[in-house]
C-alpha cells in the first residue's frame, strides 16, 4: 500500500495512491480505562466521536495528537495500526507512507511521530510539511520558481506558509484552531442561552452555522437552570459573532508571515493569491476576512478536507519534492 496520511488533531485522512480516499473519519478512540485492561481499544474513528458524551465513565475517549503532534508515543502507535486496518490493509502487506505535519513542529516531535508509524508497521514513512502536501493536493508545484502562498486551518493549529523552489521562506503558526472555535460556540450557548451542550453538538453548530448566515437553527442540550432537556433557537450570525474573537486572532498571527517576504515574493502572491484549505477554513466568513486583513485575493481550496492527504500520496512518487520538503 501506498498512502498519504493527514493525521490531524480533529480527523485522520487516508489516501491511496490508486483508490483514493479510503479512510476519513475524526483522530480519535475510546479505551477502557483501569488497570491493566486500559489498552483495550472499544471504538475508533466515528465509532469512537459518536460515543463522546455518551459512553459510561469506565471508558475514556483518547486523542492521539494534540496541536497536530504526538503525545504520547504507545497511543499515537496503536491509533495508526487500526487507522491502517480500517484503510484496507491486509496482514503483513508492506506499507510506506508521507504524513503530514505542522511546519513549525520541532524535530523531537517528528522523530516521535516516525517511530510511532515504524512500529505501527508504515517503513519506509516519510515527514513532508502540510502545507506543502496541501497546495500538491491542489496541483500547485513547489519547486517552481514562483512564491505561493497557502493558509492551513485545522482543528489544533492554523499555519500560514510561503515557499519557493524547493524551500520555506516564511512561515507563522498559530496555536488556536477549530477546537478552540467550538468551544467558543459552547460558551456562547451557556452564556447567552443557558443552555449546556457537548463538544458533538457545538461543532456541529459551527458547521451548521456557515450554509445561511440570515437564518436560525435549532439546538439541544440541558438548561442551565433546570437541567431538564430543552431545545433553543439560535440566530447563524450570533454562531459566526461567537467565534470571530478565535478568528481574528488566528488571522492576525498569520498575517505576519507577510513581513518576512521579499517585495518580488509579495508580487507573486498578489498575483496567484493566497490558498486556502483545512477543515476550520469552512467556518463562516474566515476566508473573507483573512482576505481583508491580508490585503491579497484568497481562495478556498476545491477539496479543502482531503487535500492535504491526497497530496502527501502523490508526493510519494516524487523525489525532487521529498528531497527539497521531507523531513525523515
Amino acid at each position: 500500500m501506498d498512502l498519504g496520511i493527514d493525521l490531524g488533531t480533529a480527523n485522520t485522512v487516508v489516501s491511496d495512491v490508486h483508490r483514493g480516499i479510503v479512510f476519513d473519519e475524526p483522530t480519535m478512540m475510546l479505551l477502557r480505562s483501569g488497570g491493566a485492561r486500559r489498552e483495550k481499544v472499544l471504538a475508533v474513528g466515528s465509532e469512537a466521536a459518536d460515543l463522546l458524551g455518551r459512553a459510561p465513565s469506565r471508558f475514556v475517549p483518547v486523542r492521539p495528537l494534540h496541536d497536530g503532534v504526538v503525545t504520547d508515543l504507545e497511543t499515537a502507535r496503536l491509533y495508526l495500526r487500526l487507522v491502517l486496518q480500517r484503510a484496507g490493509r491486509r496482514v503483513w502487506s508492506p506499507v510506506r507512507a508521507v504524513i503530514g505535519v505542522p511546519v513549525g513542529s520541532t524535530a523531537l516531535e517528528n522523530r516521535a511521530l516516525l517511530e510511532a508509524a515504524q512500529e505501527a508497521g508504515i517503513r519506509p514513512v516519510t515527514a513532508l510539511d502540510e502545507s506543502i502536501a496541501g497546495a500538491v493536493g491542489c496541483g500547485i508545484d513547489p519547486l517552481e520558481r514562483r512564491v505561493h502562498m497557502v493558509v492551513d486551518v485545522g482543528g489544533g493549529t492554523a499555519e500560514a506558509v510561503a515557499f519557493c523552489f524547493g524551500g520555506v521562506l516564511a512561515h507563522r503558526t498559530s496555536k488556536l484552531g477549530g477546537d478552540e472555535m467550538t468551544l467558543a460556540v459552547s460558551r456562547h450557548l451557556r452564556e447567552q442561552h443557558q443552555l449546556h451542550v457537548g463538544e458533538l453538538e457545538a461543532e456541529d453548530l459551527k458547521i451548521r452555522s456557515g450554509t445561511d448566515l440570515n437564518g436560525s437553527l435549532v439546538v439541544q442540550g440541558r438548561d442551565g437552570a433546570t437541567g431538564r432537556p430543552r431545545l433553543a433557537t439560535v440566530q447563524a450570525a450570533e454562531v459566526a459573532d461567537a467565534v470571530r474573537p478565535i478568528t481574528d486572532e488566528i488571522i492576525r498571527t498569520l498575517a505576519a508571515a507577510l513581513d518576512d517576504l521579499p517585495p518580488q515574493a509579495i508580487a507573486d502572491v498578489l498575483s496567484e493569491g493566497v490558498l486556502v484549505f483545512g477543515g476550520s477554513s469552512l467556518v463562516p466568513g474566515f476566508a473573507q476576512e483573512l482576505e481583508r486583513s491580508l490585503g491579497l485575493p484568497v481562495k478556498l481550496a476545491e477539496d479543502p478536507l482531503t487535500c492535504v492527504a491526497e497530496g502527501a500520496a502523490r508526493a510519494l512518487r516524487n523525489r525532487p519534492l521529498l528531497a527539497a520538503y521531507g523531513r525523515s
